[in-house]
């Protein structure tokens, strides 16, 4: 709802393309923020209205000047490089920007609330480019674009087509936004280009928690582990709510599973003689047993990271701040992106350790000096003249390196900037970028890695002993994918998985 969204309800709305409302309640507390900012400001000094920016504050702008003022900032800073942004992501950015504005506090006119619901409902999204912001007086370059699409100028992305915003606008009966008193700062100066994005990232990060998971559990189930390792027992006895949670899933895909083993009534205990070496490990791996200790952490960074960029979505993050029942103008930093640049560094982390558990897990099921119960590479033809899954852990292991090189925060990475008015900036909208990079690389190692696991499921040959989940993913992939064959390409097959598990749940976390 606008004006106080819970975060599944915001990622529903831009993922779904569904319709925004406003309600009439909305746009009178905009109106009355912005009357009173008007008469407020005619005899005193107001950043941004009647004086210049940043560094330039202490010019005084002419009234006959400061319409003009408005626009000048938005062209100025529209500056952006690189890639587009998604249609996701921009649409993201434009409901994150319309949710702050419409909580009255920034002093815009209704028209910008009005103008920004009819490019979300029209699909028209102005075309944001990735490099530009440095996330501290907010995301002002990616912002400035999107306001320039606001406006009629600048480029837009309508129907899959980038195209200018002025013909896109004539062809679907749209006037330009006409920007008055505050707009072009109000519509600039903010976080909702990092919130937006990292409002997708936290979307798909817990897709990839519950597809780890569910892996993790196959993989299991595939060498016939003891299943005391996600018993309540022991994950219990430590106090953490993410491994407790973590074990409690595993259990739930495993309960069906006939091949994970009771070590209390195993005759492994009893039938082996003292002077016997072992032929099956009384403990599996770290990748294998560890589940609820490695992916457990990443979970509890995930809540907590949806908490802040909830909180985010719905905080008023522009400066200056209107407060009409105090009869007052606030002059301060809610534009900084400190809380949004930290989360995703610390879910970007969480993402590349989620790609380093795929990859050992991969290496495990491919290595048979390892795993002491498949052909080397998963390879079922002639050792030597097919090559299994070999070419395909090259991808895996290069785009897991890849992950770790960008695992560097941003938020540390702070350069002054803007004649050293912005002398410590949050880097938000890299972090957030860097981010749904990393995401996408996990899902491009998970694409190929469940091809393996898929792979392994029929190497057994007995379907049925395994979980309800597990043969459901084994029949899903092969129902997308085909079966496995040695030696001819699977990446165009994992490209196309990828979409299938980004935007699909396979457990309840």
């Amino acid at each position: 709802m606008i004006g106080s969204f819970k975060l599944r309800e915001f990622q529903k709305i831009v993922l779904n393309g569904d319709d925004v409302e406003v309600s009439d309640a909305v746009f009178e507390t905009v109106e009355r923020a912005n009357e009173f900012l008007k008469n407020f400001s005619k005899d005193k000094i107001i950043y941004g209205i009647n004086t210049g920016f940043g560094p330039m504050a202490q010019y005084r702008i002419n009234e006959s000047d400061q319409i003009q003022l408005q626009y000048n900032l938005v062209r100025s800073h529209a500056q952006g490089m690189g890639d587009y942004l998604s249609d996701h992501q921009i649409r993201a950015v434009l409901l994150s920007r319309l949710n702050t504005l419409s909580l009255g506090k920034s002093g815009v006119n209704s028209g910008v609330i009005e103008q920004i619901k009819t490019f979300l409902n029209r699909k028209i999204h102005p075309a944001i480019q990735e490099h530009g912001g440095v996330g501290a007086s907010g995301d002002l370059v990616q912002l400035a674009q999107l306001a320039q699409g606001l406006i009629g100028e600048g480029k837009v992305i309508f129907e899959g087509a980038v195209r200018p915003a002025k013909e896109v606008l004539a062809e679907q009966n749209i006037e330009p936004l006409k920007l008055t008193l505050r707009d072009g700062l109000a519509l600039i100066n903010g976080t909702s280009s990092m919130t937006g994005i990292a409002a997708l990232n936290t979307y798909y990060s817990r897709r990839l928690v519950e597809w780890t998971i569910l892996t993790s559990s196959v993989l299991n189930e595939l060498v016939e582990a003891f299943g005391d390792a996600f018993s309540n027992e022991l994950n219990g006895a430590k106090r953490h709510s993410g491994q407790s949670q973590v074990a409690s899933s595993i259990q739930d895909v495993l309960s069906s599973s006939s091949r994970i083993k009771d070590r209390h009534s195993h005759p492994f205990l009893n039938s082996i003689p003292e002077e016997e070496k072992f032929n099956r490990k009384v403990q599996e791996y770290y990748s294998l047993r560890c589940i609820p200790q490695i992916v457990g952490p990443v979970l509890d960074t995930l809540i907590h990271c949806e908490t802040i960029v909830e909180q985010e979505i719905n905080s008023v993050n522009d400066n200056p701040i209107v407060d009409v029942e105090k009869g007052s103008v606030y002059h301060g930093g809610n534009f900084h992106g400190d809380y949004v640049s930290l989360e995703m560094d610390k879910l970007k982390i969480a993402v590349i350790r989620l790609s380093m558990l795929m990859d050992r897990q991969f290496n495990f099921l491919l290595n048979h000096r390892l795993n002491k119960t498949f052909p080397p590479f998963l390879n079922d033809k002639i050792l030597g003249l097919n090559f299994g899954f070999q070419g395909a852990q090259y991808a895996v292991t290069s785009t897991t390196a890849e992950n770790q090189t960008l695992g560097f925060p941003m938020y540390l990475h702070s350069i002054p900037c803007n004649n050293d008015n912005q002398d410590i900036v949050s880097m938000g909208s890299n972090s957030a970028l860097i981010t749904a990079k990393v995401i996408n690389n996990t899902f491009e190692v998970l694409s190929l890695y469940i091809q393996g696991i898929s792979h392994a499921i029929d190497l057994v040959n007995d379907e049925g002993s395994f979980s309800e989940k597990g043969r459901a993913v084994h029949n899903k992939i092969k129902d997308l994918n085909g079966g496995f064959d040695s030696d001819l390409p699977i990446n165009e097959k994992g490209a196309k998985l990828v979409e299938y598990l980004k935007n699909n749940q396979p457990l309840q976390i």
